[in-house]
């Protein structure tokens, strides 16, 4: 009865969650954490718990495409787990090697458009490995609804580096001019890369870090952020929302800071042209001619320069309500 109950609440805060996202970031990356810690506090291999977080990949995957998210990047072996030990790192690419095929294979993944891609330094990994791979990403090539990037052999500072390297090399060769690198430039050096900018990298398994991942795509766009302690098999849709509930604070906090920026960039504005306008009718007291003998009142060039200051601070305005009327439409 007790299990019951905490069931229902459980189902209730979820829909309570779900009912307060009305924004939902098209791409989220994700580091998987704590399959080891989960293994041991079991008294489990380390393999059993990558295992168990295979499985809640998947679920990962139905959540993403109930709310709507257009892209997810896995976090599923790095540069630096090359270091593992063997008996480890076997069973781990035997699992990437099954899960890649039937994950390529399955009904569901095909109805639902997802298509597969491996990002990182995928020739390090054994052929077995590469061969998946390869059978994933040709197998979803035509899925166009919804992709999932999967970080195998991958390091961030690896990956800024052998770009940095590919520009040099081609301004050593008089193929590149330096002036010509720009963002673009890079971008087209880096590995087969995600199709969007990150907006939200969720970490799970308790540490507040990003792990060199992404820092391109990620850190470049200054994506939120969010870290939960469940280890990634325990990571739950509660969860989940809550992390997509911090990106969509996020989103309205930047909003507001841009209301906020708008709205002193007119006074700044008006400010300025009021102290113009004020300068102007200043110098047209000392140069104005004479009326029949006498200066021209100084009431008539109070209501000019009243006139040119309130022209100066409505073309302001109006000129910045504009840029932010149109840049509202852009976001």
């Amino acid at each position: 009865m007790l299990d019951r109950l905490r069931d229902l609440g459980e189902r209730a805060y979820r829909r309570h969650l779900r009912r307060e996202i009305d924004d939902v970031p098209a791409h989220v990356a994700i580091i998987q954490d704590g399959n080891r810690r989960y293994a041991r506090e079991r008294g489990d291999d380390a393999p059993d718990g990558h295992r168990a977080g295979a499985d809640t990949t998947e679920r990962v995957l139905d959540w993403c495409a109930d709310l709507g998210v257009a892209e997810l990047t896995l976090y599923a072996f790095s540069t630096e787990n090359f270091e593992r030990p063997d008996e480890e790192l076997t069973p781990l690419f035997d699992l990437l090697e099954r899960k890649l095929r039937e994950f390529a294979d399955a009904d569901r993944v095909h109805e639902q458009g997802v298509r597969v891609r491996a990002i990182g330094d995928v020739a390090r990994l054994p052929p077995r490995v590469r061969d998946a791979v390869d059978y994933a990403e040709r197998r979803t090539a035509d899925n166009d609804r919804f992709t999932l990037n999967v970080a195998l052999a991958y390091g961030g500072r690896t990956e800024l580096l052998d770009a940095a390297r590919t520009i040099a090399a081609d301004v050593d060769a008089g193929d590149l001019d330096p002036s010509d690198v720009d963002a673009g430039t890079v971008e087209d050096r880096l590995y087969d890369r995600p199709v969007r900018d990150v907006d939200l990298i969720v970490r799970t398994g308790g540490d507040e870090r990003t792990s060199n991942f992404l820092p391109w795509h990620a850190n470049g766009n200054e994506a939120a952020v969010y870290f939960c302690a469940p280890y990634w098999p325990e990571f739950s849709q509660r969860e989940f929302l809550r992390a997509i509930r911090t990106y969509q604070s996020r989103e309205e906090s930047w909003q507001r800071a841009r209301a906020e920026r708008a709205v002193a960039l007119v006074r700044a504005v008006a400010e300025a042209e009021l102290a113009e306008a004020r300068t102007v009718a200043g110098r047209l007291r000392e140069r104005v001619p004479r009326l029949d003998g006498s200066d021209l009142s100084d009431d008539a060039l109070g209501i000019a320069e009243g006139d040119a200051v309130g022209r100066a601070n409505g073309d302001a305005a109006g000129g910045v309500e504009r840029d932010v009327r149109e840049q509202s439409r852009a976001d």
